[in-house]
């Protein structure tokens, strides 16, 4: 899954969005779950609306507070979105975004998503 926004929007803004478009997470048995247990964020995610609405799903927020905490101890779940990001930018349409189109732009994203998945699979 992945998600498209203007480099203008704030983070802070597009969680509650972000939570809300997951899908079930299947299990070996029993109800499906709609929600992770955790979620680890940056900084960037950091405020009191997106931790209510956290605690409120049911879900523990481990978000990195601005001025407090070093981002170091997020370090070790931060570096899979790091890795990704990086693996991201291999391809040349989606380093520098050529389209004007957000439906254009989404699908090249997918497909790069899609391809990283498939080099995964095949090793």
């Amino acid at each position: 899954m992945a998600f498209l926004t203007g480099a203008n929007v704030h983070e802070t803004t597009v969680l509650k969005d972000y939570i809300d478009a997951l899908p079930t997470i299947a299990k070996k048995r029993g109800r499906p779950r709609w929600k992770p247990d955790k979620v680890h964020a940056d900084k960037g995610y950091d405020s009191q609306a997106n931790r209510d609405y956290l605690k409120e799903a049911g879900i523990l927020p481990r978000i990195a507070r601005r001025g407090i905490e070093s981002s170091q101890k997020l370090g070790k779940y931060r570096w899979v979105i790091e890795r990704t990001f990086a693996w991201l930018n291999n391809f040349r349409r989606l380093r520098i975004r050529y389209e004007r189109r957000d439906d254009i732009h989404k699908a090249f994203l997918l497909l790069g998503c899609a391809l990283i998945c498939w080099k995964c699979l095949a090793k």
